[in-house]
Parts: C-alpha cells; sequence; structure tokens
C-alpha cells in the first residue's frame, strides 16, 4: 500500500557489521523474528533493549519507545540538565534510565526481554 517497496535484509551485511558467519547472522535473525511472532500471538508483553539507545516496549496494542537521557542529549548535542525539560520528557514517558528493571514497564510485571 502507497507504493512503499520492501527491501530483503541482507544477511551478509549484518553479519559483517556483527563479525559473524552469514548461517549465524540468519539464525539469530529468523530466531528472534520467530520468538517474537510467538510472543506477540500469545499477547505476551516484550521489550527489545536497543543498546545506548532505549527499549521499543510492546504490551497488548500498546507500543512506547523510551530513550536513554544520554542518547538524547547526543541527539541533540547539548546537556540536558534544565529540570523543567527533563521533568516534561519523564512526564511524556520518553526517558527512562539503564538502571530501570524493564519489567517494571509492565503492568503486569513479566515481559520477554530481546536481546537475551
Amino acid at each position: 500500500p502507497g507504493g512503499k517497496k520492501l527491501e530483503t535484509l541482507k544477511y551478509a551485511k549484518v553479519a559483517a557489521e556483527a563479525s559473524v558467519s552469514r548461517r549465524k547472522a540468519e539464525c539469530c535473525i529468523l530466531g528472534t523474528t520467530s520468538l517474537l511472532y510467538h510472543c506477540l500471538e500469545k499477547g505476551m508483553s516484550v521489550a527489545f533493549v536497543l543498546r545506548d539507545v532505549g527499549v521499543l516496549f510492546i504490551e497488548g496494542s500498546r507500543v512506547q519507545m523510551r530513550f536513554y537521557l544520554d542518547f538524547l542529549e547526543k541527539v541533540t548535542r547539548k546537556r540536558i540538565q534544565d529540570r523543567a525539560t527533563l521533568k516534561a520528557l519523564q512526564q511524556l514517558d520518553m526517558v527512562m534510565s539503564q538502571a530501570v528493571p524493564i519489567a517494571s514497564l509492565s503492568f503486569t510485571g513479566r515481559v520477554i526481554v530481546f536481546p537475551k
């Protein structure tokens, strides 16, 4: 729909970036997507931890991205010291600490965390 093209995943490129064999990269990607599919199909809560960026959290029909403060500071190229700005980001549920347990994002306290 909308004239968007799907592009096939370049397993060889992913493997080179991760310094693993193409086969291992393909197996990891297919295994992860398969597990994600089954978790979502069963209505389980899922969290993708994006190293040094934040957490993509999926629970039911709710999808939320929370960013680590230091990532936002890198993106904006300045320190977020202003308390009002920080408080606004926290109220919008956009910022989280890397020290916060991911399960605390869930209503049930149970979540499958990727990658593990």
